[in-house]
């Protein structure tokens, strides 16, 4: 490994670790504080917050790692996501932002569906915070995938000691660096490192397709285009052999958007509620800027290792061997940080949101009510540490493909919460009973579809993305158990 590729990391670790501290100084007094940065963010940290906690490791490998293999048919993936996003930020985070204040002053997502529908308080927290668990579980486990492959491919041989692989030594080192400023600063720590994580993301996604493009052996478009339009003409069509299904599979990933813990909880912490039109615009400028970059890289990376004889085993790793093989060391140790930036950065996240439900829908409710504020920090720090042993345990297959475990979390969480979020904030008719009615049926529709392997294949057909029947189904069960059951008067009408 070049001496350049580890200055650059090693400033990326120690300028995460510094943001870790700084924060543990400045919002880890209070369960507040340490749970949601006690409602604190700017715009601009709460929009690139929300959109690298999103994003995670699948922005650079994932989907560019699709597109590689599928071409423009897979960005459909990406447009439903961006067109998913702007609804979320214009229908759901000012709402979110005002009515978690109003309704009891709720600093996770299961307390507020609590403190939303009284009649099922207890009910709601627990089923929530089961769910929470179980999908983040395997969602952060995508992420340590992610870290595993980047180590296996970029550091081959270097961390291969005690019998330890160099895949399983990048998970471990990717959870390790991640709990230590998790641990001690907590969401101001998650957020501000999320802030800078995001810039490094973007950055980097517009540097290497121009790279790949105009440097040394890319030919530009025009080149590209007649490369990849003599490897397979559909690879440049948008539409050339995908289905009707293959197409809504693609874009409902944007409905995952609405049930997201660890997107939405941003918008609960944003500092007021005039700044989200900001943040919004903010969020979404950057979002569109990562898609296209990612979109670029999967498509023209795919044209240059034609082009230049290259074997690519694994389409998902395309960004690390492009990155090692085009720049300068100091370039490349920049480009595996912003990599390590999008696998933490949703890691940390989402760890913190295991914990935060943990803490407070389960610690706190049910072992330890009178639990004070440094108990309820000190706890919240342990849970942050057992999730990600759990995630690692997840994670521990090689041949695990992010993409898959990434599909099956977001359809998860979309399908369990996106209806209800959406119902609980613009519906007053949506009561405790069909709360908990669409969160059971909408995570138990996509267990169920994915068990049956119907998201691969379906009645003979290709696969059925899980998250269609089950937002469907959790949107159907709670408008009709609402409307079948009586009005217990829980919606609170907010005076502006």
């Amino acid at each position: 490994m070049e001496t350049g590729v580890w200055i650059s990391l090693i400033g990326y670790f120690v300028l995460m670790l510094a943001i870790g501290v700084y924060a543990m100084q400045r919002a880890t007094s209070s369960s507040e504080d340490y749970m949601l940065g006690g409602r604190g963010l700017s715009p601009k940290v709460a929009a690139l917050s929300a959109g690298a906690s999103d994003m995670s490791g699948w922005l650079l490998l994932g989907l560019p790692g699709a597109l590689f293999v599928s071409g423009l048919g897979s960005a459909w993936i990406g447009i439903g996501l961006l067109v998913g996003a702007f609804f979320n930020w214009t229908l759901v985070a000012p709402r979110l932002r005002e009515q978690t204040v109003h309704y009891g002053n709720a600093i996770t997502i299961p307390e507020f569906l609590a403190n939303r529908f009284p009649t099922r308080a207890l009910s709601l927290r627990t089923v929530s915070a089961i769910v929470i668990v179980v999908f983040f579980a395997v969602y952060t486990a995508s992420g340590l995938v992610a870290g595993g492959k980047l180590f296996e491919s970029a550091f081959a041989g270097v961390f291969n000691f005690g019998g330890m692989s160099d895949y399983t030594a990048g998970v471990v080192i990717t959870l390790g660096i991640v709990l230590v400023y998790t641990v001690i600063g907590g969401f101001l720590a998650v957020s501000l490192t999320d802030f800078v994580q995001g810039c490094i993301m973007m950055l980097a996604l517009v540097i290497m397709p121009a790279v790949v493009l105009f440097g040394e052996g890319g030919g530009g478009f025009s080149q590209a285009s007649q490369t990849l339009n003599e490897v397979d003409p559909t690879l440049l069509s948008w539409t050339e052999g995908l289905t009707i299904i293959g197409w809504l599979s693609a874009v409902t990933w944007g409905l995952g958007y609405f049930g997201q813990p660890h997107i939405i909880v941003r918008f609960m912490a944003i500092r007021s509620l005039k700044e989200v039109p900001v943040a919004r615009n903010i969020g979404m400028s950057w979002m569109a800027i990562s898609l296209i970059g990612a979109v670029s890289l999967g498509l023209f990376g795919r044209a240059y290792a034609v082009r230049n004889g290259m074997d690519v085993e694994d389409p998902e790793t395309i960004f690390i061997i492009l990155a090692d093989l085009l720049f300068h060391p100091l370039v490349t140790g920049f480009l595996y940080a912003a990599l390590l930036a999008a696998i933490m950065s949703t890691i940390s996240s989402q760890l913190l949101v295991s914990s935060s439900s943990l803490t407070e829908d389960f610690y706190r409710l049910f072992l330890r009510k009178e639990a004070s504020e440094k108990e309820t920090v000190a706890i919240g720090r342990l849970c942050v540490v057992l999730v990600g042993v759990v995630a690692v345990m997840i994670a521990s297959n090689p041949d695990s493909q992010v993409l898959g475990l990434v599909s099956n979390a977001w359809a998860g969480f979309g399908s369990a919460f996106g209806p209800l979020i959406i119902l609980s904030l613009m519906w007053p008719r949506t009561n405790g009973a069909g709360a908990i009615a669409g969160m059971v049926v909408g995570a138990l529709t996509v267990m169920i579809w994915i068990l049956l392997g119907w998201n691969g294949s379906f009645l003979g057909g290709p696969g059925v993305y899980e998250i269609i029947p089950g937002f469907i189904a959790a949107w159907v069960a709670i408008m009709v158990v609402s409307l079948a059951t009586a009005d217990a008067g829980e919606y609170q009408h907010i005076e502006r």
